[in-house]
């Protein structure tokens, strides 16, 4: 008699397993994509390193006096600005319309016949984006600040992995505030007007051009406690500096957690309202 071999199904990939796969090869290539603008990458690199020399002796001019300003010292404000300096192609806070250019040219029906939700692919690809640019864009300014002026070094072990935690938050929270500015083209079609706003305030509020130290104490409070703005640049470059103790540190990027999931779940909300626009339009 011959022989009869049972065979086992293999088990089913779960749902979470594929979903974390699916978003990692979406990041990747996401990062790919990025990495072959390289002489964009070296222009860049070139730029935020002759304008941290610039904004540095400014800072240290405004602390020249006391030695200390809006509760930075020389060595702090030192690497606030080199740090600015690299976190600013990470975090990525301008630039970004393709997600309106899309709605524009009605390109956008391809991604809604997707099997990933669209907040899902887009923010896969800009966290592959933001990878990239922290090893091409983010460590030379932050390696050349040491080399001229005398900066911060973190003394608590616990700052550089709050730091990396902090920044990856506000690369999260950074796209689903320019996820929302983009999707006002669904009802507005031309999104010049809202990208200007974007533009005008998010660098100021968001700490990039100085720290929200240096408005008055009620302004500072009202905008890290009320806005999402200061969780981009604010809350990650006061961890790496240790401008406010441990306690407070972990709620301020307990904060950046908050205005994360919110954001996200008002992007896929955003993104539900605007589709159903589409099949009423679509008839």
């Amino acid at each position: 008699m011959g022989s009869v071999t049972a065979t086992v199904a293999p088990p089913t990939e779960s749902n979470v397993t594929r979903w974390i796969r699916t978003f990692g090869a979406i990041a990747v290539a996401g990062f790919r994509r990025h990495a072959t603008y390289r002489q964009a990458a070296v222009a860049g690199v070139v730029t935020n390193t002759v304008f941290g020399f610039l904004r540095c002796y400014i800072f240290l001019a405004v602390a020249d006096g006391a030695g200390r300003a809006a509760g930075y010292d020389r060595a702090q404000l030192a690497s606030y600005v080199w740090a600015a300096q690299g976190l600013l192609a990470v975090i990525a806070i301008w630039g970004w319309s393709e997600l309106a250019d899309r709605i524009r040219t009605g390109e956008i029906a391809a991604d809604l016949l997707r099997p990933v939700h669209p907040v899902t692919s887009y923010l896969a690809t800009d966290l592959g984006r933001a990878g990239f640019a922290a090893l091409a864009r983010m460590i030379p300014p932050v390696l050349t600040g040491p080399l001229f002026f005398a900066v911060y070094v973190p003394h608590r072990w616990a700052t550089l992995p709050l730091f990396a935690g902090s920044v990856l938050l506000a690369v999260i929270v950074c796209f689903a505030c320019r996820y929302l500015v983009n999707a006002t083209a669904y009802w507005l079609q031309d999104v010049r007007g809202p990208m200007i706003l974007w533009t005008l305030f998010s660098g100021v509020l968001a700490g990039l051009y100085f720290p929200l130290g240096f408005l008055p104490g009620w302004l500072e409070t009202a905008l890290r406690y009320a806005t999402p703005f200061p969780s981009l640049f604010q809350t990650p470059l006061d961890v790496l500096v240790e401008r406010e103790p441990m306690p407070q540190q972990l709620v301020l990027v307990g904060l950046q957690v908050g205005w994360a999931v919110a954001l996200l779940a008002l992007c896929r909300l955003v993104q539900r309202r605007a589709e159903h626009k589409l099949v009423v339009q679509g008839g």
